[in-house]
């Protein structure tokens, strides 16, 4: 047997009654994601082939390559970036995403808060 931690971080509070999901994602070569965005708790991800450019709110944007593990806290946190960071081969990468009850697992960020946030950008 192996076992290889990939990554260790310690989420929020997780909410009685909370849910998760566990989705693989593909972007075609050049593509730039999901448009900035939030999850309302913990997401933990993992790239399986390609490269994704993957920017946190005040965080500069880094690029996730396969077998590099990635996570997010959740919450009021703007997840700006998970777009393709290659125009020749596609990304494929999993997501873990645990769920507040009665809030939806991803919610996009208005114009005017990405505006009013622009200072938080690296």
């Amino acid at each position: 047997m192996s076992l290889t931690v990939l990554q260790e971080a310690k989420p929020p509070f997780i909410p009685e009654g909370a849910h998760a999901m566990t989705i693989v994602i593909e972007y075609p070569p050049g593509d730039p994601g999901t448009p900035p965005h939030r999850h309302p708790g913990p997401a933990f991800g993992y790239v399986l082939e390609g490269e994704m450019v993957f920017e946190l709110e005040g965080e500069p944007p880094r690029v996730v390559r396969p077998g590099e593990a990635f996570w997010e806290p959740g919450g009021d946190v703007i997840h700006y970036q998970d777009g393709n960071n290659r125009d020749d081969i596609p990304v494929r990468f999993t997501v873990t995403m645990l769920c507040e009850p009665g809030k939806p697992m991803l919610e996009f960020v208005s114009e005017q808060e990405l505006q009013a946030k622009g200072w938080s950008r690296s």
